[in-house]
């Protein structure tokens, strides 16, 4: 198989970017959009709203700060651990079961690549777990979510009609009197994600790099679904694809930030394009 690729910025359709995939192994890089059909909503797809996540240095600034977010995470944790994976995600785990997927690198935070079956690279963390920023303790958080529940009775009960937001947090504004618990060694707990201004693990990233750099010797592909790139975290990747000369495929709703070193374009809905993927 040649590596020729479609000029750069190509858009696509679904069939085009179908038949430069097969039979090519696979890294997959997905983000937000992939789990907009799980009910989840995402950052900047069309029709989003602006967004304005707390930052790792505002979290670390103070008990308000700690306060005011995990209040909002709080009442917003419930729906997004009754989210379900949908079909794309169904068709990843399909894909990587095959044999397919050497590697699926996600942003995503939410769990479903992993209650759909799936092995991942999460490259910012899973929401599921809770660490202390003193003695680097870590802890499930529905247990977290547990002692919250006793130190603020009826408080998910009564903000029901909060709006969903990205990061499994909601749209709140007054946060007085919300209770957060300390961890023994007096230190604050933070979920374990990585926060918008805090630096993804050198061991994740390297290990991504590694997967993208091996498609250049085996003839693969990246496949890159339901993310804007608009963060470096992501779009890295798809650089060191495009400098190697390895075929970039983008499925997104509305334009990305890679879009330039795309070999295909192809603006279309992920579990769509998954399920046929997988076949």
């Amino acid at each position: 198989m040649s590596h020729t690729l479609p000029a750069l910025g190509n858009q696509a359709s679904r069939a085009q970017a179908l038949d430069l995939l097969a039979a090519r192994p696979l890294v997959v890089l997905t983000g937000a959009g992939l789990s907009t059909d799980s009910g989840i909503p995402d950052y900047r797809g069309p029709g989003a709203p602006t967004r304005t996540p707390m930052t790792y240095q505002e979290f670390i600034a103070g008990p308000e700060a700690q306060q005011r977010y995990w209040a909002r995470s709080h009442v917003g944790w419930g729906r997004m651990f009754r989210a379900t994976p949908n079909p794309g995600h169904h068709a990843l785990a399909t894909l990587q079961a095959q044999g397919r997927v050497s590697l699926l690198i996600t942003q995503n935070v939410d769990g479903l690549h992993e209650a759909a079956g799936s092995a991942t690279l999460a490259l910012h963390g899973r929401v599921a777990e809770v660490i202390c920023l003193g003695c680097h303790e870590v802890r499930a958080r529905r247990t977290f979510a547990d002692d919250l529940d006793l130190l603020n009775p009826g408080y998910v009960a009564a903000h029901l009609s909060a709006a969903s937001r990205p990061d499994g947090d909601v749209d709140l504004e007054q946060t007085d009197g919300f209770v957060v618990p300390r961890c023994g060694c007096g230190g604050a707990f933070k979920p374990n994600v990585v926060f918008f201004g805090e630096n993804v693990p050198k061991e994740r990233v390297q290990r991504a790099y590694e997967a993208v750099e091996e498609l250049a010797e085996t003839d693969g592909a990246l496949l890159v679904a339901g993310s804007s790139l608009t963060v470096m975290s992501g779009l890295r990747f798809v650089k060191r694809a495009a400098k190697l000369h390895v075929p970039v495929v983008i499925v997104n709703r509305g334009a990305t930030r890679g879009d330039e070193w795309a070999s295909l374009c192809v603006d279309d809905g992920c579990s769509e394009f998954l399920s046929a993927l997988a076949g």
